[in-house]
C-alpha cells in the first residue's frame, strides 16, 4: 500500500472516529456544573455548610434581597408596592422566613426584604428574570433592585450564557486570520483549521467521558480554557509541522517521504511539549480547590487529543493535498534554500557579537516589568468579578448605603439541633454581627442566618467569620460557618495553599521532562529559570495594567497559579522547539553555530506560533468575567514576552555565553570546522 493510500485510510478512520465522538462532544454541557461546591475546597467550612444545608427541608436555599430607593424619601405608595411584591414573591417561591413587612431604613429613603428560594425551583439563572419581572411594576421615581447571594450567583451564571459558542467562533476567526497572514495562501490555512476543529471535537468527547466515568469536575471556566488550549496549541503544532515539511519538500521529490522526514524531526519536540503541558496540568490534581483539581485532567485530555490529531490526521491531510496546497509559493525539490540573510540571521549575529550585553539588557527589561508586582495583588471580592457591573452588585451597594447593619453578605451557620439556641445567642452577641435569626431545622442540624455589619468581602467581615469559626465550634462541636463571603475567604486561603504545593510540582515535572529530552542538566535548569523570570515579569506588567488601565479591584484568587502553570509549561514549549533543534544542529556543527542556525531556522515559525497562542488566549479578554479576562491577558502578554524576548534573545545569549557547558553532563561530538565557520560567518 502506497503512502497516499495509507494517508487516505487514516483520514477515513479519523472521519469515522470523529463522527462517533460528535454526539458525546455535543453533550459536554450536560456534565458541566457551576455549583458552589464545585469550586470550594472539599474540607472547608463553607463546603461543609453547603452540604449540611442540603439535608434541611427544601434543601439548599438561595437568598435574594429586594431593595427599594427613592432619593426624596419613600412614599406610602412605595410601601404599598413593596408590600405587594413581598407577598407575591413569598407566595410564589414558598419563603416562610423573614420579617412580616418590608424593612425601612433609618434615613427613610429605602425599603428592603429578603426572600429565600429553595432548590426545587432550579438554578438561580433559570428564574432570575422571572423573579425580577415580579418587582418591575412600581411607582415612578422608585428604584428597585434585586440583589443578595442568589442574584449574584444568577448574574455570574448568566455571564457564561452563550460563552462556548462565542468563544469558539471568535477563536476560530482569530486563528484563521493569523494563518492567512502567516502562510499567505488561499488554501493552506484551511487544513490546520480543520484538523484543530477535529481535535476540539475529540477533546470535548474525552472530557465528557472523564466527567461521566471518573466524576471529574467540569465547569464553564474549564470548558473555556479547554477550547483556547486546543486551538492555540493545535495551531502551534501545525505551524511547526508545516515549517519542517516545507523544508523537506525543497530536498525531496516525494511528498510522502518529505512528510515522514518532517515528522521524524518535529514529533519528538512536539511530543515533549505536549508531555510538559499535560503533566504540568495534572499537577493540579494536588490542589485543594475543586475547580483547579478538575481543570488538570480536563486540560491534559485536551492536549493529548490535540497531539494525536495533529501528528496523524493533519499530516494525512497535507499529504493528500500535495504540494499544490502551498500555492502560490509552491516548494519544489532542488530549490535553493536558506540563501541570503534573513531577519533571524541578523538577530543571531547581533547576539553573537555581544552575548553578555544582550543577556543583561533582557534581564533588565524583565526586572523592570516585574516591579508591577508591588501594585495591588489583593484577591477580588465576589462583587468585583464582573467586567461590567450587574444589578446584583449595584443593589448590594444601595443596600449597604441605607442598611449598614446589613451591609455584609448573610452567613450560613449550621449547628446541631440541641445547640441552636446557644449558638444563636453567641452569634447575636458577636460585635461584627448586625442581626441573626434561626431558620429551618433538619433531622440533625439547624440553620442560623447571621448578617455581618461590615461590607461584603472586607477585612472586617473576614475577621468576623474567623472569630465565629473559632468560638462557635468550641461552644457546639460540629458547628460550621459558611455562606458566600465565607466561601470567598476559603477560596483565598486554599488558593494560597495550592500555590505553595502545585508550583514546586510543576517546576519539578517541567525540569525532568526537559532533562529527558535534552539529556542534560544545565540546560533544563537554565531554561526553567528564564521562563520563571518571564512569568514574574508578565504578571508584574499585568498587575500594573489591571490597576491603572483596566480598573480591576484586585486579582482573581486562582490567577497566579493558572498563569504560572500556563506560562511555564507553554513558555518552555518554545524553548523546547528552539533548544532541541539547537542540540540537533550542535551535534553536527558545534554549540555556537548550532544555536545560531536553530535561531535562524526556527525564529519565524516559533514567533508565529507564539502570536497564535497569545491571540487565542487574548480572546478571553473579551468575555464578561474578570477571572477569564485576567488569565487571558496575563498568558497572552507572557507568551509574547517569552516569544519575542526570552526565547529570541535571552536564551540564545545565555547559550552562547555558556558554550558547550550548556549540555552538561553530556558531551557533543566535535563539529566539522569548515561548516561551523560558514555558519558563524552568515
Amino acid at each position: 500500500m502506497g503512502m497516499k493510500a495509507r494517508a487516505a485510510l487514516l483520514l477515513g478512520l479519523w472521519v469515522a472516529v470523529l463522527a462517533a465522538l460528535l454526539p458525546f462532544a455535543a453533550r459536554l454541557d450536560d456534565v458541566k456544573s457551576d455549583k458552589e461546591t464545585d469550586y470550594l475546597p472539599a474540607a472547608a467550612h463553607s463546603t461543609l455548610a453547603a452540604e449540611l444545608e442540603a439535608t434541611l427541608p427544601g434543601g439548599t436555599s438561595n437568598v435574594f434581597l429586594v431593595v427599594y430607593e427613592r432619593d426624596g424619601g419613600v412614599t406610602a405608595a412605595d410601601r404599598a408596592a413593596a408590600a405587594a411584591h413581598y407577598a407575591a414573591l413569598r407566595a410564589e417561591y414558598g419563603s416562610a422566613t423573614g420579617p412580616e413587612q418590608p424593612l425601612s431604613s433609618n434615613d427613610g429613603r429605602a425599603l428592603m426584604f429578603p426572600v429565600l428560594v429553595d432548590q426545587s425551583h432550579g438554578e438561580t439563572a433559570e428564574y432570575i428574570e422571572q423573579f425580577r419581572a415580579r418587582v418591575a411594576e412600581h411607582p415612578a421615581g422608585l428604584t428597585v433592585q434585586v440583589t443578595g447571594p442568589g442574584a449574584l450567583s444568577a448574574d455570574f451564571e448568566g455571564a457564561f450564557e452563550g460563552i462556548d459558542e462565542q468563544l469558539l467562533i471568535v477563536t476560530a476567526l482569530v486563528v484563521t486570520v493569523i494563518l492567512l497572514l502567516t502562510y499567505r495562501s488561499p488554501l493552506l490555512w484551511l487544513v490546520p483549521l480543520l484538523a484543530v476543529a477535529g481535535a476540539n471535537v475529540a477533546a470535548m468527547a474525552a472530557v465528557y467521558g472523564l466527567a461521566k466515568v471518573f466524576d471529574v469536575t467540569v465547569n464553564d471556566q474549564g470548558a473555556a480554557v479547554l477550547t483556547i488550549l486546543v486551538f492555540g496549541v493545535g495551531t502551534d503544532y501545525a505551524l511547526l509541522i508545516v515549517a519542517r515539511y516545507r523544508e523537506e519538500l525543497h530536498h525531496r521529490a516525494e511528498v510522502a517521504g518529505a512528510m515522514l522526514a518532517a515528522l521524524r524531526s518535529a514529533v519528538p519536540a512536539i511530543a515533549a511539549s505536549a508531555a510538559t503541558v499535560s503533566l504540568g496540568l495534572l499537577c493540579l490534581l494536588a490542589a485543594d480547590m475543586n475547580n483547579m483539581a478538575g481543570l488538570g485532567p480536563v486540560g491534559a485530555a485536551g492536549i493529548v487529543c490535540t497531539l494525536l490529531v495533529m501528528v496523524t490526521l493533519f499530516p494525512a491531510l497535507l499529504v493528500l493535498c500535495g504540494r499544490r496546497i502551498f500555492w502560490p509559493r509552491i516548494p519544489h525539490a532542488q530549490n535553493a534554500v536558506g540563501t541570503g540573510t534573513t531577519l533571524w540571521d541578523r538577530v543571531g549575529s547581533s547576539i553573537a557579537r555581544r552575548p553578555v550585553a544582550a543577556a543583561l539588557a533582557s534581564v533588565a527589561v524583565l526586572a523592570l516589568l516585574g516591579l508591577g508586582l508591588l501594585g495591588n495583588t489583593e484577591p477580588l471580592s465576589r462583587a468585583d468579578q464582573f467586567v461590567t457591573t450587574p444589578e446584583s452588585v449595584t443593589g448590594a451597594r444601595t443596600l449597604a448605603a441605607h442598611f449598614p447593619e446589613r451591609a455584609g453578605t448573610p452567613l450560613l451557620i449550621m449547628t446541631p439541633n440541641s445547640a441552636r439556641a446557644a449558638v444563636l445567642r453567641a452569634a447575636e452577641a458577636d460585635p461584627g454581627i448586625g442581626a441573626a435569626e434561626a431558620g429551618r431545622t433538619g433531622p440533625e442540624y439547624s440553620e442560623i442566618t447571621a448578617i455581618p455589619r461590615a461590607s461584603a468581602d472586607s477585612p472586617a467581615e473576614y475577621a468576623t467569620i474567623e472569630r465565629l469559626r473559632a468560638a462557635l465550634p468550641a461552644l457546639a462541636p460540629g458547628t460550621v460557618v459558611g455562606g458566600p463571603s465565607a466561601s470567598n475567604l476559603d477560596i483565598a486561603d486554599a488558593s494560597q495553599r495550592d500555590r505553595w504545593v502545585v508550583i514546586p510540582l510543576v517546576l519539578l515535572v517541567v525540569t525532568i521532562v526537559l532533562g529527558l529530552l535534552l539529556r542534560a542538566i544545565a540546560a533544563p535548569i537554565g531554561l526553567v529559570l528564564t521562563v520563571v523570570l518571564s512569568f514574574g515579569s508578565a504578571l508584574g506588567a499585568s498587575v500594573f495594567l489591571f490597576e491603572h488601565l483596566f480598573g480591576f479591584a484586585g486579582l482573581d484568587a486562582g490567577l497566579i497559579l493558572l498563569a504560572f502553570l500556563f506560562l511555564v509549561a507553554l513558555g518552555v514549549d518554545y524553548n523546547i522547539f528552539l533548544v532541541s533543534r539547537a542540540r540537533e544542529e550542535a551535534q553536527r556543527h558545534g554549540t555556537r553555530a548550532g544555536m545560531l542556525r536553530s535561531l535562524a531556522v526556527t525564529g519565524g515559525v516559533i514567533t508565529s506560533a507564539g502570536v497564535v497562542l497569545a491571540a487565542t488566549f487574548a480572546v478571553l479578554v473579551t468575555l464578561p468575567l474578570v477571572a477569564l479576562a485576567q488569565i487571558g491577558f496575563v498568558v497572552a502578554f507572557g507568551v509574547l514576552l517569552d516569544t519575542l524576548l526570552v526565547r529570541s534573545i535571552l536564551v540564545p545569549a545565555l547559550a552562547l555565553i555558556a558554550g558547550d557547558r550548556v549540555w552538561w553532563p553530556a558531551r557533543l561530538p566535535e563539529p566539522a570546522p569548515r561548516r561551523e565557520a560558514e555558519l558563524v560567518a552568515r
